[in-house]
């Protein structure tokens, strides 16, 4: 991470990209800042304004504009909270807000005006957050989410599951992390340790957007956690320029499948403040996924997911 490129410029010089194209659309000074790291980089194509994996990362002008409906908490995390950092929407679940730091900062991102400085990831947060949830029997399954908790040490990250495997009612443990996929050296021997030594049964939640993502050093990671005995799935945002085409969602759940990720969500984009230019309809998700079923095998399809703040679960629309 301390490697990982935060100038916009710095970026586009990297990848050859033409200068009159930067000049034109290009964000050199945003409020929420850039940060690539350079594996993710290197998978990006060089002279392409237009590649998948920089369009998710680089800043642009157009994040500038206010659209009606976009606002700052699109899913309603601040009004489902219960401590800091811990979050219920649904029931039987809830998520602890583990860290405001990230592995990559994505364009698209729901949470880019999160409080995170309300719920800083130390003791004096987490206590509150484990106190309410020995209080609530009815939660059998915590997410670790962020930000992305594998910015936190392998010792931070080791205590706090011990401490919540001691909960009695909770049976699963979830990991929201897009690290796996960024930095997949991250997947370590320590990791691997806290996350199986306890009772709580794994479940790993990675991020991919794009097939483009998933190169040799992906497979490895991702390969160490499913033979360590931990279930992985995949969630992606539908997003216009990126992924809104049935070959790249074809390419993306076979990439998936065959490291042995099951596609589990393609979400409609949660509005959020300065996202506008990503939205892809509601219609168009749903063709997609039409089109997508007839070319792959049922487990291969994710569902088309969209989340209303206040709104019992995620609503499935195909």
């Amino acid at each position: 991470m301390s490697r990982a490129i935060r100038n916009p410029a710095q970026l586009c010089q990297r990848l050859e990209l033409p200068p009159e194209w930067v000049d034109s659309s290009v964000d050199t000074s945003p409020s929420f800042s850039l940060f690539a790291p350079l594996e993710f980089v290197s998978r990006m194509k060089k002279g392409d304004c237009h590649d998948p994996l920089l369009l998710q990362v680089l800043p642009k002008l157009e994040e500038n504009q206010l659209v009606p409906g976009f606002t700052a908490d699109p899913v309603g995390d601040q009004q489902a909270t219960l401590a800091p950092g811990l979050i219920q929407k649904y029931r039987g679940r809830a998520l602890l807000v583990t860290s405001g730091a990230c592995a990559v900062h994505c364009r698209y991102c729901f949470r880019r005006e999160f409080p995170y400085q309300q719920s800083p990831p130390q003791w004096s947060t987490w206590e509150t957050a484990l106190e309410q949830l020995w209080a609530a029997p009815d939660v059998e399954e915590l997410i670790l989410s962020g930000g992305d908790p594998l910015t936190l040490s392998d010792d931070t990250l080791s205590e706090l599951v011990l401490r919540l495997a001691e909960i009695p009612h909770l049976k699963r443990l979830r990991l929201h992390t897009r690290l796996p996929i960024v930095i997949p050296q991250r997947v370590t021997d320590d990791m691997l340790t806290w996350l199986t030594r306890t009772r709580l049964t794994p479940i790993v939640v990675i991020h991919a957007n794009h097939g483009n993502e998933l190169d040799e050093f992906v497979a490895v990671a991702v390969t160490r956690l499913r033979r360590a005995g931990v279930t992985l799935l995949n969630q992606s945002v539908l997003m216009q320029g990126i992924n809104d085409d049935v070959e790249s969602l074809t390419a993306l759940s076979e990439s998936l499948i065959n490291i042995g990720v099951i596609p589990y969500y393609l979400h409609l984009l949660d509005r959020a403040t300065g996202t506008h230019a990503f939205e892809v309809g509601a219609a168009t998700g749903i063709q997609l996924l039409g089109e997508l079923r007839n070319r792959l095998p049922g487990y291969a399809v994710p569902r088309l997911a969209v989340e209303t703040a206040g709104g019992a679960s995620k609503e499935i629309l195909f």
